[in-house]
């Protein structure tokens, strides 16, 4: 019994990575094309850490595996597509099915661009307090 229980628990934990490594990959394509991002030199890398943590604190779900999340991150990860899709009003459609109404998916697109602008300025204030710091040293 406690060998299907590992098994079954395993098989959760694996699923449950893979959702959300594919939401941190449509994250890190949309920061990769990000103007502001190189405008203030910030990596992308960095930024979408900043934007995953931040973002699945607003997303359903109690914990990072709970099933609820799980579906959160599917369902973002097709929001983040929408941008590579032709068919925009067919996959706007798909999107409002998958989040359950049209007010549900607005939400989520705030928590997710909430997210980015939240990240982009505390990146930016963390390199300003940075550089102050390296400017005393030298001085």
């Amino acid at each position: 019994m406690k060998k299907i229980l590992l098994i079954c628990a395993s098989a959760l934990l694996m699923s449950g990575c893979a959702e959300k490594k594919e939401y941190e990959q449509a994250v890190l394509t949309q920061m990769q094309t990000e103007q502001d991002l190189k405008d203030y030199k910030i990596d992308p890398e960095h930024m979408t850490e900043c934007v995953v943590e931040l973002s699945s604190k607003d997303m359903p779900g109690v914990f990072a595996y709970d099933p609820a999340r799980l579906t959160a991150y599917k369902n973002y990860t097709q929001m983040l597509l929408m941008s590579t899709t032709v068919d925009k009003q067919k996959k706007l459609e798909e999107l409002r099915s998958l989040f359950g109404s049209p007010k549900e998916l607005a939400q989520a697109h705030a928590n997710y661009t909430e997210s980015v602008m939240n990240c982009l300025s505390s990146i930016i204030m963390e390199s300003e307090d940075a550089e102050k710091a390296k400017g005393k040293t030298t001085e």
